[in-house]
């Protein structure tokens, strides 16, 4: 069985990607400083080391001690909001902290590397569905420090062998399970679901976007389908050189009142979302060309936006218990 090490871990994406890797005989081990992780995402018997990304030494003891044969970077920062507000927080999270991670790699001679990146390095497309092929051009420092990163596992390729995958996720959302919902309120279910549980009415931010129903669209997939496509791109690396970036989405956008209609329905009762003023920085429209996952992992979603609703609010109602 080969071993992967997988920092954050016990976030909500890390702590599916660990369910999944053990599910296809890959035994996973978790480096989470639990900032934002939660040890009761973590599976029992899965080993832990309680640390974070900056201290190489960890990072090189735990790549030895459990004869690590790659590693998931999923430990960062992730509100492109925040990132505009505090850039050097997320510079040194999201790119000083990848440094220690791939520099305890080439210490240890770990060469496979899988890394969370993201649709942000897009920013605004040109056109849709986005292929990987299009021109990066982040619209806020979150979305650089992607950029930054696959420029790094792409240096490191050339320099010390090397083996990536960066998989650029899109608009993430549902739960494995009750316990593994995402409590993060920056990404728009929750946000919605803590709206409601305030008594207020949600909010659509912009309705006068150049799209059928005036609201912005993305691409939204199911964090179960994001764990399988993590698990494809480490057999990927395993099975030989990839070195390269591929889109993790549906390859279909979906709109915010879409989105909110589909809230209602799962809960049973209309949610009356009000509209707001546009924020700066929403493109009106993202959805990905998936054909290289296809092709290259062999993998595709497989939950709609009903099951991505549905197992959000099952957990939110889980964990609000």
């Amino acid at each position: 069985m080969s071993t992967w090490l997988i920092t954050g871990g016990a976030g909500y994406i890390g702590s599916h990607v660990v369910h999944e890797l053990q599910l296809a005989g890959v035994g996973p081990v978790v480096f989470d400083n639990f900032s934002a992780g939660l040890h009761s995402r973590v599976p029992q018997g899965i080993p832990v080391v309680d640390a974070d990304v900056s201290d190489g030494d960890a990072l090189r003891n735990a790549m030895k001690e459990f004869d690590v044969t790659g590693v998931v970077h999923l430990a960062a920062k992730k509100a492109a909001g925040e990132s505009v507000d505090i850039p050097l927080h997320y510079y040194q999270e999201n790119v000083t902290g990848l440094q220690s991670v791939l520099g305890a790699m080439v210490d240890t001679g770990v060469t496979n590397f899988v890394y969370s990146s993201s649709a942000a390095v897009y920013g605004t497309p040109p056109s849709n569905p986005v292929k990987e092929s299009e021109a990066l051009n982040p619209e806020s420092p979150y979305g650089e420090t992607k950029v930054i990163g696959e420029w790094l596992a792409k240096d490191l390729a050339t320099s010390n062998g090397l083996n990536w995958v960066a998989l650029r996720y899109f608009n993430v959302a549902g739960a494995g399970s009750e316990d593994l919902g995402d409590n993060s309120v920056n990404n728009l279910i929750p946000m919605v679901f803590l709206a409601l549980e305030k008594g207020m009415r949600p909010k659509i931010f912009g309705s006068d976007y150049p799209t059928p129903d005036g609201t912005c669209i993305r691409d939204y997939i199911h964090v179960v389908d994001l764990a399988g496509a993590h698990v494809a791109a480490v057999k990927k690396c395993e099975a030989g050189t990839v070195n390269r970036a591929i889109n993790v989405g549906r390859g279909s956008g979906v709109s915010v009142r879409e989105v909110m209609s589909s809230i209602s329905a799962v809960i049973g009762r209309d949610i009356a979302p009000e509209v707001a003023p546009r924020r700066a920085g929403d493109p009106p429209a993202t959805f990905a060309d998936v054909e290289l996952s296809r092709t290259e992992l062999d993998w595709s979603a497989k939950r709609d936006l009903t099951d991505m609703v549905s197992s959000a609010w099952s957990a939110w109602e889980f964990s609000h218990r």
